[in-house]
């Protein structure tokens, strides 16, 4: 089984974009549904976490079962995410580093470490 250790970005879009193309689901993968099929997922990852005080979510999250659970959505909200990203032509790698060079000017390490 591949690990992020040993997987690609660009293979996982292309396995998400065959497996849309084999079932003919192009036709429903436009900007906005796929938006909101990612919040949909989003929802259902929290959804499990909810009430749980946030000391105890972490010790939640290492019950194997949990784990699996929580696996399971956030695997739903990447392949959306993917499915996102092929459709509308967005480069994940360089939006994220993109994003990433902005967040580390909005919050200088100096000014927010370890505060919230």
């Amino acid at each position: 089984m591949s690990t992020d250790e040993d997987t690609t970005v660009a293979e996982l879009r292309r396995e998400m974009a065959a497996f849309i193309r084999e079932r003919d689901w192009e036709q429903f993968h436009d900007p906005k549904n796929l938006s909101m099929a990612i919040a949909t997922e989003a929802a259902e990852l929290m959804e499990h976490f909810r009430w749980i005080k946030n000391d105890p979510s972490r010790e939640w999250i290492t019950d194997p079962q949990h784990k699996a659970e929580a696996a399971e959505e956030l695997a739903d909200v990447l392949a959306f995410a993917l499915s996102f990203a092929n459709t509308a032509g967005i480069d994940i790698t360089s939006s994220l580093r993109a994003k990433m060079t902005k967040n580390a000017q909005k919050y200088p390490v100096q000014e927010y470490k370890g505060k919230y």
